[in-house]
């Protein structure tokens, strides 16, 4: 018997196992911009991890990977929630439902400190989601999570997410060398009282 034969996956928790999901997802943030909406990732992204983690816009964060280990990136998103208090979000496009990106605050083992994250899917890039989603992740690190500094880590040949550091006003700061990932650009976000109007600026 085949592994989708046996247990596919992706398939979402049922009976009293999709009552307790439902509640652990409902305890999450929620975040809106104009054109988006930041959720909690579930069981139900599984379909557009796999994707995106199997295919060549996820060079950057370690794919290409099998489905399997897709599974198991969806699995540590939701678990950083319970590990950390916070984590990267689900990036829906409030126009089609679609979710389009992955970005939040981010800390796992191994990081130099805790970083503004964001991927983007496939299609979904040159639209300024990128921008817009940290802009509002940043504004919750720090109005709400209280963070007085954050980081963005970018792969030097990433030269799209360069330019979103730039927009965000960060500034490149030195290089990390992570284990998995090698040397990576280390780019500081502006603190809270830098920032010159207090919270999330206009949408680029």
């Amino acid at each position: 018997m085949t592994q989708n034969a046996a247990y596919p996956a992706g398939a979402s928790p049922s009976g009293a196992a999709a009552d307790m999901a439902a509640r652990l997802a409902a305890c999450l943030p929620r975040l809106e911009t104009p054109r988006l909406i930041l959720r909690a990732a579930t069981t139900a992204d599984f379909a557009v991890f796999r994707d995106f983690y199997a295919g060549p816009r996820a060079h950057f964060v370690g794919g290409p990977l099998t489905p399997e280990l897709g599974w198991r990136m969806l699995a540590m998103e939701i678990g950083h929630w319970s590990l950390k208090g916070f984590g990267r979000f689900i990036v829906e496009e409030k126009t089609s439902g679609a979710a389009v990106g992955l970005v939040g605050p981010f800390e796992p083992y191994g990081w130099p400190e805790p970083e503004l994250g964001w991927d983007l899917f496939d299609g979904h890039e040159g639209k300024g989601y990128a921008t817009e989603a940290a802009r509002a992740s940043r504004d919750y690190a720090y109005g709400t999570l209280g963070w007085q500094t954050a980081i963005s880590l970018v792969k030097p040949a990433n030269i799209a997410s360069a330019r979103v550091c730039e927009r965000l006003g960060c500034v490149l700061e030195s290089t990390f060398t992570h284990e998995r990932h090698g040397q990576m650009q280390v780019w500081r976000h502006p603190a809270p009282d830098a920032l010159s109007d207090g919270g999330m600026e206009a949408y680029a």
